[in-house]
C-alpha cells in the first residue's frame, strides 16, 4: 500500500453511504457547506493518491466488523483512502457522548460548573485515541504529515509521536480554548498537554485561544514562548471582549518546537450566491416574502447546546414583545435548535427550556394570524436556510461563548447587497473579525435589549454601510483564505524540520 503524504484525522466520514442497485456507493455529503467539504479540498494539494482519512464506523460486536477497513474514494478531490476505524456504540458514547461533551466541553467553553467528572471512563477515552493514532500511523509516509482535529482527538498526538517519531503532526481546535484557571480543573490536564506539545503546529482560530493555550502550557510544562508577533490586522480590532494585540507564534519545550497558528475558519461566499440565484431558490425567496406580509423576520439558527445563547434569545425576544407590544403581529421569530443525540442529557435539558420557552411566548402573544415564534428541531437543509437568511431582517447570533459560529458569517454572505443586522455576542469568536456586527453581552438583559431595540431602529443608511463592511470582510477571510493560511503553515514546519535536520547534521 502506498503511503499518504496527508493524512486527516477527523472523527465523522468523508461522504455518505448509499445502496445503488444492490450496490454499495459512496456519495459527498449532501450539505456544500461545513468543514469536510473544505478539509478534502486539500488533497487537491497534494500528489493524486497520496491522501488519506481516519474517522470512526459504527459496529456491532456480535456480528463483527462488517465492512472494509480502509476504502477507496475517487471524488472532486482526486482518489484518497479513507480508514474506518471501528468503534462500538459503546465506546462512542463513552469516549465521545460523555468523556468528550460532559467533561471537556464544558471546561472549553468556561462553564467548569457542568462539568461532569463521575461518569468518565478515561481508560476507554484514551484506547479511543491509541486506536485513531495507531490507524493513522499505519496510513502516513514516514515524513508525512498528519492533521488531527478537535479535542476529542487531544491524545492522538502522543500516541502518533510514538508511532511514528519522524511524522509531522499538526492539531486544529475548532472550540475556544480557556485560560489556566478553567482548563486546569481537568484531572487530566498534564497528560493531554504533554500529547498537544508533541505537536508540530496546533491551530486555533483566533488570537486570544492561541494566547490561552501558551499561558497553559507554560504553567504545566515549564514551555517558552519562543516567538510573539502582532496580530494580523483584520483581527485586532481594540476594546473588545477577545481582543489581544499580540499572539504567540512559536513555543519551544526541550529540543523541540511548536507552532501555534491563528487561521479563523471561513465561509464560502461564492458557493452562497450560487445557491441564492437558482430557479428553486429565488421561488423560495418571493414565498418566504409573500408569507411574512410585509412582517419582519428574526433569526437565530444553532444546535441544540447551552453556550448557544438560543434561550437568552428566546428570553430578550419575550421581553421585546412585553416592552413594545407596538410590535405584536408585527416581527416573527424563526428559530432553528437541532437536537443533539437523546442521551446526552444536559442537551435534552436545554431542548426542553427552549421548548418551554417557544410555548410560553406563543401561547402569551399570538393572534389568530400570527404566531411570534416558530421553532424548527432538525436541520433546515442548507439551501433553504441560506434563503431564509438572504429574505431576514436581523440575525441573533448570541452564543455566551463560541469558537468561531459560522452562521454569522452565512447570514453576511446571504445579504449581498440587501440590509438586515447582525445581532452578534461579544464571545464569539468571529467577533474581531466582525466588529461592525451590533455586539452584545449575552449575560446581561439589558444589553441584549438594547441591541435588540437597536436592531430595529437602526436606519437603512447605517445598516447598509455596518452589512457592506462585514461583506468585504467575510470575502476577504472566506474558506479559500483559511486553506492557504494553513497550507502556509505546513510548508513553515516543513521548513523548521529542514533546519533542525541541518543544525543536527553541523
Amino acid at each position: 500500500m502506498n503511503k499518504s503524504s496527508l493524512v486527516i484525522v477527523y472523527h465523522r466520514e468523508p461522504h455518505e453511504e448509499a445502496v445503488v442497485d444492490g450496490r454499495l456507493v459512496y456519495r459527498a455529503n449532501k450539505s456544500p457547506n461545513g468543514i469536510v467539504p473544505t478539509l478534502k479540498s486539500f488533497f487537491n494539494r497534494i500528489e493524486p493518491g497520496r491522501g488519506a482519512w481516519v474517522a470512526w464506523k459504527i459496529y456491532q460486536p456480535e456480528q463483527g466488523v462488517d465492512f472494509e477497513r480502509v476504502i477507496h474514494v475517487e471524488d472532486s478531490n482526486g482518489g484518497y483512502d479513507v480508514s474506518r476505524l471501528p468503534l462500538t456504540a459503546e465506546q462512542v458514547e463513552s469516549f465521545y457522548h460523555i468523556t468528550s461533551k460532559e467533561a471537556l466541553w464544558p471546561i472549553l467553553h468556561s462553564f467548569p460548573r457542568l462539568f461532569q467528572y463521575d461518569n468518565v471512563d478515561w481508560e476507554t477515552f484514551r484506547e479511543v485515541n491509541r486506536m485513531f493514532a495507531e490507524a493513522a500511523a499505519a496510513q502516513v509516509a514516514d515524513d508525512g504529515l498528519v492533521w488531527i482535529h478537535d479535542y476529542n482527538l487531544w491524545l492522538v498526538p502522543g500516541y502518533l509521536r510514538h508511532l511514528k517519531p519522524n511524522v509531522r503532526i499538526a492539531f486544529f481546535h475548532h472550540t475556544p480554548f480557556p485560560g489556566p484557571d478553567i482548563f486546569n480543573v481537568l484531572p487530566w490536564r498534564s497528560e493531554i498537554v504533554a500529547s498537544l506539545l508533541d505537536c508540530d503546529l496546533v491551530g486555533f482560530h483566533i488570537p486570544r485561544y492561541a494566547k490561552n493555550f501558551a499561558a497553559v502550557v507554560q504553567g504545566l510544562k515549564a514551555a517558552k514562548i519562543a516567538e510573539i508577533d502582532d496580530v494580523e490586522e483584520g483581527l485586532a480590532p481594540p476594546a473588545m471582549a477577545l481582543s489581544e494585540p499580540e499572539v504567540p507564534v512559536r513555543l519551544s519545550k526541550g529540543d523541540r518546537t511548536i507552532r501555534l497558528g491563528v487561521t479563523p475558519v471561513g465561509t464560502d461566499p461564492y458557493l452562497i450566491e450560487r445557491l441564492l440565484d437558482t430557479e428553486e431558490s429565488l421561488a423560495l425567496q418571493k414565498q418566504l416574502s409573500d408569507e411574512l406580509g410585509g412582517r419582519r423576520l428574526l433569526m437565530a439558527v444553532g444546535r441544540t447546546d447551552y453556550t448557544k445563547g438560543m434561550i437568552e434569545s428566546l428570553l430578550a425576544f419575550e421581553r421585546l414583545l412585553k416592552r413594545r407590544p407596538e410590535l405584536i403581529g408585527e416581527v416573527k421569530l424563526l428559530v432553528t435548535s437541532v437536537r443533539a443525540a437523546s442521551t446526552m442529557k444536559v442537551y435534552e435539558t436545554t431542548q426542553r427550556e427552549i421548548e418551554a420557552l417557544v410555548g410560553r411566548i406563543n401561547g402569551r402573544f399570538s393572534k389568530l394570524d400570527w404566531t411570534p415564534v416558530v421553532l424548527f428541531s432538525s436541520a433546515i437543509p442548507f439551501e433553504r436556510l441560506v434563503a431564509h437568511y438572504r429574505i431576514a431582517d436581523i440575525c441573533l447570533t448570541t452564543p455566551l461563548r463560541d469558537g468561531l459560529n459560522l452562521v454569522a458569517k452565512e447570514f453576511v454572505a446571504s445579504k449581498r447587497g440587501r440590509v438586515g443586522v447582525l445581532v452578534l455576542s461579544e464571545f464569539a469568536g468571529c467577533a474581531v473579525e466582525l466588529p461592525q456586527a451590533l455586539l452584545t453581552n449575552p449575560y446581561s438583559n439589558r444589553a441584549m435589549d438594547r441591541a435588540l431595540d437597536q436592531a430595529l431602529d437602526m436606519p437603512i443608511g447605517e445598516a447598509r454601510q455596518r452589512m457592506e463592511q462585514m461583506s468585504r470582510v467575510i470575502r476577504r477571510y472566506d474558506v479559500a483564505r483559511w486553506a492557504e493560511q494553513t497550507a502556509q503553515q505546513f510548508a513553515s514546519i516543513a521548513q523548521d524540520r529542514s533546519k533542525e535536520a541541518e543544525s543536527a547534521a553541523a
